[in-house]
């Protein structure tokens, strides 16, 4: 993943985009299961805010270490 993430919000395919996952059911997995980052809703969209991505992404690496 790159270290700038968009100043967007971004959505669940840039999610599948961003880290390679198989398809968007796996981002809707993750929070089914609350162990993704955390996301909202607009209306009926997803969307996820880049900084709570990557303190996701930060936390996942901290669990790794």
């Amino acid at each position: 993943m790159a270290s700038e993430l968009p100043t967007r919000f971004l959505t669940p395919d840039d999610l599948v985009e961003m880290f390679e996952l198989p398809s968007v059911e796996t981002v809707y997995q993750w929070r089914r299961k609350r162990t993704g980052p955390r996301g909202f809703r607009v209306g009926r969209h997803l969307r996820f805010d880049p900084d709570d991505v990557r303190a996701w992404v930060d936390s996942q690496l901290g669990e790794a270490a």
